[in-house]
This record gives C-alpha cells, structure tokens and sequence, in this order.
C-alpha cells in the first residue's frame, strides 16, 4: 500500500510543528468523506495517514491542519491534491509562517 505523508515546519521558528492536527478526507463526487484524523509527531511528521484498511486509488483527497491553536492568519489550512497513480508514494508538506503557508509535492 502507498503511503500519504505530510510534514509541517513552522518556517519563522525553523523548526518542526509537533502536535498539529491532521485531517485526511477523499472527494466523493461533490462531497468530501473522512478517511483518517492524526497528528503530527515530535518532528513534525505524521508517517502514514491512510488507514490500514484503505487502499489509495485514484482521485482527490485533502489534508486539512488545524493551524486555530498557533499564532497567525490561518485558522485552518486545506490542501487538495489530485492522486494520478495510486503505486506512488504522495508525501505533502506543509511550510508554516503566522501569515503565510506554502506547500509542494515532495518525495
């Protein structure tokens, strides 16, 4: 099974978010379904948020942090992204500041 992986450094700090809450939801024609809740570890990390009984297809999910608890703009932060190829590995990180988030598709 592949994996979906997030990361979150908070980048004014230079350091990781610890226990940042993670949402995990997939596209179901016009609506969105829960598929896992984590958090993420001492390093910012969260390994696998795909349930265990989940197998990724193709489609589009969405990670949403709950940035409400931190200092800054951005209450919560969503990500949608497209998986093309469920045998690949989707690791999305999140770059955190008080007023400003970026994002890519990481490895």
């Amino acid at each position: 099974m592949s994996p979906i992986t997030t990361h979150v450094l908070d980048t004014a700090q230079g350091q990781p978010v610890a226990g940042l809450a993670v949402v995990l939801e997939v596209r179901d024609r016009s609506s969105w379904t829960l598929l896992a809740r984590g958090a993420t570890d001492n390093d910012g990390r969260v390994a696998n948020l795909l349930p265990p009984d989940h197998d990724l297809t193709i489609g589009t999910y969405r990670l949403t942090f709950a940035t409400a608890a931190r200092e800054g703009f951005y209450p919560e932060i969503s990500i949608a992204f497209v998986v093309a190829d469920p045998g690949q590995h989707y690791h999305v990180p999140l770059l955190l500041s008080p007023y400003g988030y970026t994002t890519y598709r990481g490895s």
